[in-house]
C-alpha cells in the first residue's frame, strides 16, 4: 500500500512539473466579486453634477451645478470633466457589459455597472449638440492649482466648457454610444452614435482640439478612434457599411519606427484604440490578417515575438511609468476576451495565464495591493483632493485622508519596481477614471471564471468628525469686561458643503441678577468679507441667555483655503460695572482657550438656520442625528403655473431638449424644485409628467421610477 501511495503521489509531482507555466490554477487567488465591487464604487465617487439616487458615497455631494452641462466624471484626482478618457471609460466598461454582463449578474454588480455606464452616457447624449460637441468642462491649469473637496470648487473658480468637432473625441463617443445602445437596450444612444460617427467620418481631423492638449493630447490621431466606432456600430445595427469602413480605417492606422508593420508595441488605452478595434475585428470577421495582429501584440506583451517583448517588474508586464498597472490590466482584459473566442488550447492557456498574472498583480501578488481599500497594505494616500479632503488647500494636510476611496486602481510601480504610497506621488499614485475601465473589465472576466462573494452591507459608514464648530479663546478680562477670539470653522466632508445660513450662540449666565437690559454687547474685530451681525442677549430659559452671531452668507466660510475655512469674529461683552456677573459661570465660557491658543466648544452651538447642527444647549439639546443633509434633498411641492401647450411634440422630462429624458433632466428637474433654476414654456411642458398643468414633486418621483425602469411615461 504505501508503495501504492508513493507511485501515486510522485506520478502527481511528475504531472505538476510537466503543466506549462502560465496555466491558469483551478481556483481563484483573490476575491475578485469584492475587488469588481469596489472598482465600479470608485466611479460613483467621480460623478459631477447632481448625483443620483443611486450613488452610494456618503462623502460626495452635488457639485460644479454650473456647469454648462450637468453630470459626467470628474477625470482623476481632479474635477476636469475631459470627453476623451471619459467616452473611453464608457466604451470600456459598456465592453465589459458586452462580454461578460450575464456571467457578473449572480455577483450582484451587474446593476451598479449598468448604472454607472447609463450616468456617463446620458452626459456624453448632453455633450451632443448636432454639428458639434461639447469635449471638455474645466480649465486643467486652474482646476490643478487648488487642493479642496469638488463640492466647494464653484466658491474658488469659473468652469468654462470647450466645444469643436475633433474626431478623437467624437468617434470616441460615437463608440460608447454604441455599446450602450446594445448592453442597455436604449435606441438614444444609437441614434447619437450614428450620427456622431457621420459627423466624425466627415471631419477626420482633430483640429480645434485645443484646451486638452496639455493633459490628453491626440497622439495617435483620430483614425483608430473612427475604427473603434466603426466596428461596434457594425455590432449595434449589423449593417455591412460600418463593417466595410472599419476594415477601410485598418491601413490608416499608425505603424512601427521605420516598418510597415501596424503598431503593435503600446496598449489599448484612452489615446489609442485600435488594438481593441483590431480584436473585435478578428471575432466578427475571421480574417487571419486581423487575428494575426491580435496574436502579434499578445505575444509581445506575454511571451514575447519575434525577440522583441515588453519589459517586466516581477510578474508585472510593465509599459510606462504613467499608469503601469492601467496598461497591464486593460490588456489583461483584451487578452482574456481574445482567449474566450480561441480554440488553441496553446494560446488559450498562454493569454488566460497573462491575464490573470496581471490583475493579480494589481490586487496584490507582490505583497502589496494596489487597490485602495482592497487586499493587504492597500493605498492610503492617493492623489485625489476629495478623498483626501483637506480644508485648508494643501495636500499635506491632514496628514491622512478622511475618506476611503474604494477600488481606485493607482497607476503603480516605477519601472524599477518602487512604489511609495505618497499623496505627492501623482505619477505613481494618482487615480483615473480610464485606470478603472480595463481594471473593471478583467474583474468582470475573473468572476466569471473564479467567482466570489461581494462584501455584504458595503460600503460600512465612515467615522465622521466633527464638520462645523467654534474655536474660542479668551483673549481680556478686566472686572465685567471680557473679550473673545472666536473662529467659526466649516470643515465639512461628509459631504463638504456650503451653508448660506450658518450662526452660532454664545450663552451667558445671570443668574446673579444682572439685568439683560444692561449688559452691552459689541465686537472689536470681524474678518473682512465674513460679515456677520452680532445680536444683544437674547432669553433662552431661565436665567439664561445668549448672544447670536449670524453670518449674511455662510457660505464664505468653506473648506477651501486657510483663510476660508473659519471665519473669526472678537466679542466684547459688557456688563455694569459693580455688578455681580460671573462669566466664569456661562455655559459657553467652559472649555475656551486662552490669549491666542483657541480650543474647540461644544458649548457654543451651530445652526444652519435654526437647525442645530453642533454642540449642546444649555438644557442637553444636542443636534439631531438626521441633521445633516440627505444624499437627495426632500423636495417639497412648489408653487404650480399653468402651463400652455407649446406646438409641436414635447418628449415628457426632456427637460433640456436633447430628444430623449434621462439623468441629466432628472438634475434639472431637482434644481427647478430647489429654486436654483427656471423653466421656459417648453420646459415646464416637458417637466409636467403627469400633464396635470403643474411641475412639481410628483413629476419629480415619476421622473425618478423612469430612470429606475420602473415607469414608463413617454
Amino acid at each position: 500500500m504505501k508503495k501504492t501511495v508513493c507511485f501515486l503521489l510522485l506520478l502527481a509531482m511528475l504531472v505538476v512539473m510537466a503543466l506549462p507555466t502560465n496555466m491558469v490554477s483551478a481556483a481563484g487567488s483573490y476575491n475578485y466579486a469584492e475587488a469588481l465591487q469596489k472598482s465600479i464604487f470608485f466611479y460613483e465617487a467621480q460623478q459631477a453634477g447632481p448625483l443620483p439616487d443611486w450613488n452610494r458615497v456618503e462623502w460626495r455631494g452635488d457639485s460644479t451645478m454650473k456647469d454648462d452641462v450637468l453630470g459626467g466624471l470628474y477625470d482623476a484626482g481632479d474635477h476636469v470633466k475631459f470627453n476623451l478618457p471619459m467616452s473611453y471609460t464608457a466604451s470600456m466598461l459598456g465592453w465589459a457589459l458586452y462580454e461578460y454582463g450575464d456571467d457578473i449578474e449572480s455577483s450582484g454588480q451587474k446593476v451598479h455597472l449598468e448604472n454607472n455606464l447609463k450616468f456617463i452616457l446620458d452626459y456624453l447624449v448632453a455633450c451632443d449638440k448636432g454639428t458639434s460637441i461639447v469635449y471638455q468642462v474645466g480649465d486643467g491649469t486652474r482646476d490643478h492649482a487648488w487642493w479642496g473637496p469638488v463640492e466647494c470648487l464653484e466658491k474658488e473658480m469659473t468652469r468654462p466648457s470647450y466645444t469643436g468637432k475633433p474626431t478623437c473625441v467624437t468617434a470616441q463617443m460615437a463608440a460608447a454610444l454604441a455599446i450602450g445602445s446594445i448592453v442597455l437596450k436604449d435606441s438614444t444612444y444609437l441614434t447619437h452614435a450614428k450620427s456622431l460617427f457621420a459627423l466624425s467620418d466627415s471631419t477626420r481631423s482633430d483640429n480645434g482640439y485645443e484646451a486638452a492638449k496639455n493633459f490628453y493630447n491626440s497622439w495617435s490621431g483620430w483614425q483608430d478612434e473612427l475604427m473603434w466606432s466603426a466596428i461596434w456600430l457594425h455590432i449595434a445595427t449589423n449593417d455591412d457599411t460600418y463593417l466595410e469602413k472599419a476594415e477601410s480605417l485598418v491601413a490608416l492606422q499608425k505603424t512601427e519606427d521605420q516598418v510597415p508593420d501596424m503598431k503593435y508595441t503600446w496598449a489599448h488605452c484612452w489615446d489609442d484604440v485600435h488594438y481593441g478595434a483590431m480584436l473585435m475585428l478578428a471575432k466578427e470577421t475571421g480574417k487571419s490578417e486581423y487575428h494575426d495582429f491580435v496574436k502579434k501584440h499578445l505575444d509581445w506583451w506575454s511571451v514575447g515575438y519575434n525577440g522583441k517583448q515588453i519589459k517586466y517588474v516581477g510578474d508585472l508586464a510593465w509599459l510606462d511609468q504613467w499608469g503601469s498597472l492601467r496598461y497591464a490590466t486593460t490588456e489583461a482584459f483584451l487578452a482574456n476576451v481574445y482567449a474566450d473566442s480561441l480554440s488553441d488550447t496553446t494560446l488559450k492557456d498562454r493569454y488566460y495565464g497573462f491575464a490573470k498574472k496581471q490583475i493579480d498583480y494589481a490586487l496584490g501578488s507582490s505583497g502589496r495591493s494596489y487597490v485602495c481599500g482592497f487586499g493587504t497594505k492597500p493605498p492610503e494616500h492617493p492623489h485625489h483632493r476629495t478623498a483626501h479632503s483637506s480644508w485648508t488647500d494643501q495636500l499635506t494636510y491632514p496628514e491622512n485622508h478622511r475618506h476611503i476611496l474604494y477600488g481606485a486602481l493607482v497607476g503603480g510601480p516605477s519601472s524599477s519596481g518602487s512604489y511609495t504610497d505618497d499623496i505627492k506621488d501623482y505619477v505613481c499614485n494618482e487615480v483615473a477614471t480610464d485606470y478603472n475601465a480595463g481594471f473593471v473589465g478583467i474583474l468582470c472576466g475573473m468572476y466569471a471564471k473564479y467567482g466570489g462573494t461581494p462584501v455584504a452591507n458595503f460600503p460600512a459608514p465612515e467615522v465622521k468628525e466633527d464638520e462645523f464648530y467654534v474655536e474660542g479663546a479668551v483673549t481680556g478680562s478686566s472686572g465685567n469686561d471680557m473679550a473673545f477670539k472666536l473662529f467659526l470653522n466649516n470643515r465639512s466632508a461628509w459631504p463638504a458643503r456650503l451653508i448660506k445660513d450658518l450662526s452660532y450662540r454664545y450663552y451667558v449666565d445671570l443668574s446673579e441678577g444682572v439685568d439683560p437690559s444692561s449688559v452691552v454687547v459689541g465686537t472689536n474685530y470681524m474678518e473682512t468679507n465674513m460679515e456677520a451681525t452680532v445680536s444683544q442677549l437674547k432669553p433662552y430659559k431661565g436665567d439664561i441667555y445668549y448672544i447670536e452671531v449670524k453670518y449674511a452668507d455662510g457660505t464664505n466660510i468653506y473648506p477651501g483655503g486657510q483663510s476660508e475655512y473659519a471665519a473669526e469674529l472678537q466679542l466684547r461683552i459688557t456688563a455694569p460695572a459693580g455688578s455681580k456677573w460671573d462669566p466664569t459661570n456661562d455655559p459657553s465660557y467652559k472649555g475656551l482657550g486662552t490669549g491666542t491658543t483657541p480650543a474647540k466648544s461644544t458649548t457654543i452651538t451651530v445652526y444652519d438656520g435654526d437647525t442645530l447642527i453642533f454642540g449642546t444647549e444649555p438644557d442637553g439639546t444636542t443636534p439631531s442625528k438626521t441633521s445633516n443633509p440627505p444624499k437627495t434633498p426632500t423636495v417639497t411641492p412648489t408653487k404650480t403655473a399653468t402651463a400652455t401647450p407649446t406646438s409641436g411634440s414635447v418628449v415628457k422630462g426632456d427637460i433640456d431638449g436633447n430628444g430623449s429624458f434621462n439623468s441629466i433632466d432628472f438634475g434639472y428637474m431637482r434644481l427647478y424644485l430647489l429654486g436654483k433654476q427656471t423653466f421656459t414654456e417648453r420646459q415646464f411642458t416637458a417637466a409636467d409628467v403627469d400633464s396635470n398643468g403643474s411641475a412639481n414633486s410628483i413629476d419629480f418621483g415619476h421622473m425618478r421610477k423612469g430612470l429606475l425602469g420602473e415607469e414608463f411615461f413617454n
